[in-house]
């Protein structure tokens, strides 16, 4: 990678990043979240490897941020239902390829979901796996909250194993996302204070207590994602936040383009960061 494109990660001193992810454009494309961000101000762009072809194409991802002049925060790695044949079947090696893609592109963090509880042997090894990976690989691998799948009579399915929430986890970095802890019925703020140091990256959203995991936009749910913004900048959190709402019922292209730039306003309102030069 060339110098230009060398962008520091978190060190001292330093201030959170304010990313989109590419699953907010959705169903627009990969590459068009790197010109909605570049256009809009973003730091840069989480890049939800999935089902965007382009998602999958490092190469393709390489030259969308180069074009675009736009960094590469994150790679969040293809752990999601629908995205269980991506990159090959085995989990370990979706993980491996993930920092490849992470490294190539010049991103410092490679977000992950815990095991699915039918995963056995991935999830028997999971917690050591992480902290290996980490190891060799020099990528951070931060664990995402997620939240237990509802059935009938609102009984708790157990879809996840170790389990849904990361807290008593043996993990070193852990990623914050305020809708899932809205639809498992926390609270981030309380999340924060369970995982101190390891907060490591946060998916800004907003949720509610209903089944479904509806990723609102900041401040339309039951989070408190002002509060949470808040106590970042006291914690003098230096790691990236990123946007990651839905917005397919925006009907048009222009609506969801003035969605994102007030998301953008927000965010950088309550942490009090400018934007980059």
């Amino acid at each position: 990678m060339s110098a230009h494109h060398a962008w520091p990660g978190p060190g001292p001193g330093s201030r959170p990043r304010v990313g989109l992810s590419t699953s907010s454009v959705y169903p627009e494309s990969t590459a068009s979240c790197f010109e909605l961000a570049g256009r809009l101000g973003y730091d840069g762009v989480e890049v939800m490897v999935g089902i965007d072809p382009v998602s999958r194409d490092v190469d393709a991802l390489v030259e969308l941020r180069d074009y675009h002049d736009l960094p590469v925060l994150s790679v969040h790695a293809p752990t999601l239902l629908v995205t269980q044949g991506t990159w090959g079947r085995d989990p370990w090696e979706k993980l491996e390829r993930s920092a490849v893609a992470a490294h190539r592109l010049g991103a410092d963090c490679v977000v992950v979901h815990p095991p699915f509880r039918w995963q056995r042997s991935y999830a028997q090894g999971f917690v050591e796996g992480i902290r290996r990976l980490e190891r060799t690989t020099g990528i951070v691998f931060a664990v995402e909250n997620m939240f237990p799948w509802r059935g009938p009579r609102n009984a708790e399915i157990r879809a996840y194993a170790p389990g849904w929430d990361p807290t008593e986890g043996d993990y070193d970095h852990l990623t914050l996302d305020l809708s899932h802890a809205a639809t498992a019925r926390q609270r981030s703020l309380d999340l924060i204070d369970a995982w101190g140091e390891r907060l490591t990256h946060v998916h800004l959203t907003d949720g509610d207590a209903s089944i479904s995991d509806s990723h609102l936009f900041p401040g339309e749910g039951d989070q408190d994602a002002g509060a949470v913004m808040a106590e970042l900048v006291a914690r003098g959190f230096a790691g990236h936040v990123v946007l990651e709402v839905n917005t397919r019922s925006i009907g048009s292209r222009s609506a969801r383009e003035e969605a994102l730039a007030r998301a953008l306003a927000w965010t950088r309102a309550h942490l009090g960061v400018p934007a980059m030069p």
